[in-house]
């Protein structure tokens, strides 16, 4: 089966750029599928076409993915599992009245094989589930966490300010943490083979890394020292809601309520969900992985800190 067209949803955010550079560069013509005529205006390709897109509208799915070959795309969280379902079903029921030929989604989170009692993870699985009954050959792209996330604002400015890498994981809890641009690898190799078709994968980079040894190797890319620092879930979410919003009361559903429920789950669990064995998409996709040292050297981190 060979993929040429691929229609893009979320392209403009930071989950969708790398992937866009990466098809791109791997000769895919792309679309991106977007809400907002302008969305692409800031993004590195103002110029790419873009056709409306509405997760909520089956619709509205089915006109943005007409002539598209597949669709590859991540999904914002969602903390009410029926609405995340109502995503799910919408995309599913206009990727079969288009015709696609695959399905590559990026989960954006360790998914597991059996609901969790949270709401955002388990509607990740409702998700698959109603992309799977599509009967359209799906790979399911599932990172454990982003290394990015040591370069957000909720976490950058602490570690330049104060050499203090602070995140909410248990000391001893061990993370194969995988950059942004492994995710879009790992669906652009997706859709140039079917040997992923059906598939889960679970995605983690080269190394499982505790907190320590995280911040070891970005005070060796930033030159300064820094040390970790584990939080409990909830102060974390209590940080990030009175850095976005000013006040520290997380609100019920909110994405930092959302965040704290998950990684209480992986700091309770007695073995860590967030290992992978890297070997296992290297012989599946052909990965190649970055390690945590590099994709960190290859950072400016004092960009945009003034």
């Amino acid at each position: 089966m060979t993929i040429e067209k691929v229609c893009v949803l979320g392209a403009p955010a930071d989950q969708g750029q790398p992937l866009v550079a990466e098809l791109l560069g791997a000769g895919f013509a792309v679309t991106a599928g977007v809400r907002r005529d302008d969305a692409m205006k800031d993004a590195p390709w103002p110029d790419l076409p873009t056709v409306h897109a509405d997760i909520t509208d089956a619709d509205a799915m089915a006109q943005s993915f007409a002539g598209q070959d597949a669709a590859a795309f991540h999904l914002p969280f969602e903390f009410d599992r029926e609405k995340a379902a109502h995503f799910g079903r919408s995309i599913a029921e206009g990727a079969k009245r288009a015709g696609l030929k695959k399905i590559v989604f990026n989960t954006a989170c360790y998914v597991a094989d059996h609901d969790l009692d949270l709401s955002a993870h388990d509607g990740r699985r409702d998700i698959e589930r109603a992309l799977e009954e599509t009967g359209i050959p799906c790979v399911f792209i599932e990172p454990t966490v982003f290394m990015d996330n040591q370069y957000r604002i909720w976490t950058r400015p602490l570690i330049m300010r104060d050499g203090i890498f602070a995140y909410p994981a248990k000391p001893d809890l061990l993370i194969n943490w995988v950059c942004l641009e492994d995710v879009a690898q790992a669906m652009r190799r997706a859709l140039q083979t079917d040997a992923a078709d059906g598939k889960h994968v679970p995605l983690g980079g080269p190394e499982a890394l505790t907190g320590d040894q995280v911040a070891a190797n970005l005070t060796e890319a930033i030159g300064k020292p820094v040390r970790f620092q584990s939080l409990a879930p909830e102060e974390f979410a209590a940080r990030m809601s009175e850095l976005v919003t000013g006040s520290r009361e997380v609100q019920p559903l909110s994405i930092y309520d959302g965040m704290a429920k998950f990684y209480a789950f992986y700091n309770s669990q007695p073995v860590s969900p967030l290992l992978v064995d890297p070997q296992d998409a290297r012989d599946l996709l052909g990965m190649e992985h970055t390690s945590h040292l590099d994709w960190a050297k290859s950072k400016d981190w004092m960009e945009g800190l003034g």
